[in-house]
């Protein structure tokens, strides 16, 4: 058991890391740009704090069941991302006219605000959905607990980062991009 647990971490070491690089490439196709999909992908992090956490806190191992966790988890934060990104991108292709630091703003305000209901509702369907695996101890328990443990810890860091750092960040990077091309023309 202990070898094939080795093996089996071995592979997820090589498949996380090329999941990661696929989705990225999604991401690229997706929005065409460099910067957004990078953007997007600032959630894996937001999530595996939450999911190392609950894991910390409970006392459970990183194991094969909590690694599959994680993969679920980062499929979960980065749709969250693309959801918000994607819908504030939207948003600034409909301003008509020369994009400003208060048009991007104003976008930024307005699509975290309606979008706060998908995402909610995205991690409340995960987040609730596991959380009698989470707390169980039953016969059983051992394989799916640390998976539901590191979906719903997750959930709550990534939903509250997606919904209040993700605009932040994502407005900062856009007003640098935006002072950058000003100092070029």
């Amino acid at each position: 058991q202990f070898d094939q647990m080795k093996e089996a971490q071995q592979k997820l070491a090589v498949i996380i890391p090329a999941t990661l690089g696929i989705i990225f490439l999604l991401l690229f196709f997706a929005f065409n740009n460099l910067r957004d999909a990078g953007l997007v992908l600032i959630n894996v992090p937001f999530a595996a704090i939450g999911g190392i956490m609950a894991l910390y806190i409970t006392g459970e191992e990183l194991s094969i069941s909590a690694a599959i966790g994680f993969l679920s988890l980062f499929g979960i934060a980065i749709q969250d991302g693309m959801i918000l990104i994607s819908y504030i991108c939207k948003l600034l292709d409909t301003k008509e006219g020369k994009q400003s630091e208060e048009s991007i703003k104003a976008s930024v305000i307005e699509g975290a605000t309606l979008r706060m209901r998908p995402v909610l509702m995205t991690a409340l369907l995960a987040g609730l959905g596991l959380l009698p695996a989470a707390m169980s101890h039953a016969i059983g328990s051992q394989a799916q607990r640390p998976l539901a443990l590191v979906i719903v810890g997750g959930m709550l860091t990534t939903t509250i980062l997606t919904l209040l750092v993700l605009p932040v960040i994502y407005l900062t990077v856009r007003k640098l991009g935006l002072r950058r091309r000003s100092r070029v023309l």
